[in-house]
């Protein structure tokens, strides 16, 4: 496959939001789902990636994030012949980029300044994903898209780049293809999709909220120590806000219970992870994930009426 025909919407990988059920409907339409592979185990990508593709043709990919690590999952994306491999956060090397290669995957990095373009390139990455500061969930830039995507493009040579952050309508795509982007990436509008396992009131709030609700913060750190992010505002953040956004240790309600799993478990106030179907509890306390976009997310579509309809 040849990197040029990458299709012009895909699905950011929005963490355990997105099952089989989201990627393989985006894949269906004629976009690229990808699955947040970084926290799964070899079983589970072989057997998502399967039930994804049992949904029919198209492009399914996933993403490891490089702050981890990520050689048993990427080899497990290996086995399962994925055609694209996405990086974010980070370079993968030469030698990850290699073995991409030889399993038949391109290779996409995303980045959030043009400086990590050229080394990028260098060894042989296959596209890029320039991630402006409006993204939702962890946010690798400081910069606003608008300039990010033009500088990118301006390093980029031939290789396609995808412009991701704060993008949820098919003017928002049409602005950043005029630009010069290849095609947009979308987290926040799939979340809000009927195949997504997002939590239902997870759900609402997307659709009650408008731009200015969102907060780039350290609140949440989870498994995941001073990534910045971007949420929705909640009453823990409210709450770590009023304290003074003090260090883990010291944060008003650390250690509460807010959300029971589905599975089993729970997941304490400032962790990372989002609410998502049959978990129960104070959802409205928990990491609700959220770009700037949201302020156009009204309606819960099905994933492949949405590709169709951001195409446009």
């Amino acid at each position: 496959m040849d990197a040029g025909a990458l299709p012009r919407i895909v699905q950011a990988p929005i963490g355990g939001c997105a099952g089989p059920e989201l990627v393989g409907a985006v894949a269906a339409a004629g976009g690229l789902g990808l699955f947040a592979c970084t926290w799964s185990d070899a079983e589970t990508i072989a057997r998502e990636v399967d039930e994804a593709r049992a949904l029919g043709d198209g492009l399914i990919g996933g993403n490891v994030v490089l702050r981890f690590d990520i050689d048993a999952q990427l080899d497990a994306l290996l086995a399962a012949r994925v055609p694209v491999v996405s990086f974010s956060w980070g370079h993968p090397g030469a030698e990850r980029i290699t073995r991409c290669h030889e399993a038949g995957a391109l290779v996409v990095v995303q980045v959030g300044t043009a400086s990590a373009v050229p080394a990028l390139l260098a060894d042989g990455v296959d596209a890029l994903i320039a991630q402006g500061v409006e993204a939702g969930g962890h946010v690798q830039s400081t910069t606003p898209l608008v300039r990010l995507l033009d500088d990118v493009l301006a390093v980029a040579g031939d290789a396609p780049v995808i412009a991701a952050g704060g993008l949820a309508t098919a003017g928002d795509v049409a602005e950043v293809v005029a630009a010069g982007a290849a095609g947009a990436m979308l987290g926040t509008r799939f979340v809000a999709t009927r195949e997504s396992r997002a939590h239902p009131r997870y759900k609402e709030r997307l659709l009650a909220a408008e731009a200015d609700d969102t907060v780039l913060t350290l609140a949440f750190d989870g498994t995941w120590p001073f990534g910045p992010h971007r949420v929705l505002r909640t009453t823990t953040l409210d709450m770590w806000e009023a304290a003074g956004c003090p260090w883990p240790g010291g944060r008003p309600g650390e250690g509460d219970e807010v959300v029971r799993l589905a599975g089993g478990g729970v997941l304490p106030r400032y962790d990372d992870a989002p609410p998502l179907v049959g978990d129960d509890g104070d959802i409205d306390a928990a990491c609700l994930y959220a770009g700037t976009g949201v302020g156009a997310i009204r309606d819960l579509p099905a994933a492949g009426e949405l590709v169709r309809s951001l195409s446009v």
